[in-house]
């Protein structure tokens, strides 16, 4: 059964950019809620013993009985959970080595890569996320999902994703979306993110 996976950093190391209250509440409320409602949905199936991206890539297999739970629940799960990792206190900077050079080769520069993404982020209607992707082809992505649907429902790799959703943002920006998204790339771990990367590419 899953667990809430463990913040590598206190509630208050995204400040000023990601308020320390905010940050609490996302993790200890929402996400902790997204872990107990998929344990539920899944408890006393064949999918409790799976790892999450295992389940979400292989969504089509569960009952449509608890199939929306799983979607909702798991994807919440898996977003989250990558969320969290992606972030981190004295980060931003830019991305280096393969994945710089992918991103300039998909996007022709990082400021270019980093207006499309925003672009996509804005254009979310609603609840939602917008990532960067390994696709089934190994190669660069963006694109959204709503709710909480994980990119790995449609066999694709989040390497870098952002959380669109009011809750993640509204005690400091309120409607200010765009002011949240800007500040956002300050909190990026760019090591992390090429961790990822290096593992979709494998």
């Amino acid at each position: 059964m899953f667990k809430l996976p463990k913040l590598l950093y206190s509630f208050d190391a995204l400040e000023p950019y990601i308020d320390a209250k905010t940050m609490e509440i996302h993790y200890t409320k929402h996400h902790q809620t997204y872990v107990d409602k998929l344990n539920e949905a899944i408890n006393g199936t064949e999918f409790a013993n799976m790892e999450i991206n295992e389940l979400m890539e292989n969504i089509s297999k569960v009952p449509e009985k608890i199939k929306q739970a799983v979607i909702n629940h798991g994807g919440g799960y898996a977003n989250h959970s990558l969320f969290w990792e992606i972030m981190g206190s004295k980060a931003g900077g830019k991305p280096e080595k393969q994945l710089a050079k992918e991103i300039n080769s998909k996007f022709g520069s990082l400021e270019e890569f980093k207006k499309q993404f925003t672009d996509v982020a804005l254009k979310v209607f609603g609840s939602g996320w917008a990532w960067l992707v390994i696709n089934s082809n190994k190669k660069l992505e963006i694109i959204f999902t709503k709710n909480q649907d994980s990119p790995l429902m449609e066999g694709k790799i989040p390497i870098l994703g952002l959380d669109v959703w009011e809750h993640a943002y509204y005690l400091k920006y309120q409607n200010r979306r765009p002011e949240y998204i800007k500040n956002w790339w300050n909190v990026v771990n760019w090591e992390k993110v090429e961790e990822f990367f290096k593992e979709a590419k494998k």
